[in-house]
């Protein structure tokens, strides 16, 4: 017995995918390296990208778990 999911789920785990991209492209900068770096602690890779991606993988399970209206 095979289960799929609906088209509708599946466009919302593609959207908490991207949501979910974004974040750790939030997150991502330029390293400390030899030179001490202070932009490795800003505000934008320490509390908005884990945000972000803490709602995208919110969302996905969201996504797995919605059922639509039945007709």
């Amino acid at each position: 017995m095979k289960h799929t999911l609906p088209t509708l789920n599946l466009i919302l785990i593609a959207i908490s995918v991207l949501i979910i991209v974004v974040g750790f492209c939030l997150m991502v900068g330029e390293p400390s390296g030899e030179v001490y770096n202070p932009d490795i602690f800003s505000f934008r890779r320490i509390t908005v990208g884990p945000m972000i991606s803490l709602f995208g993988f919110v969302f996905m399970l969201f996504a797995i778990l919605f059922r639509g209206k039945k007709k």
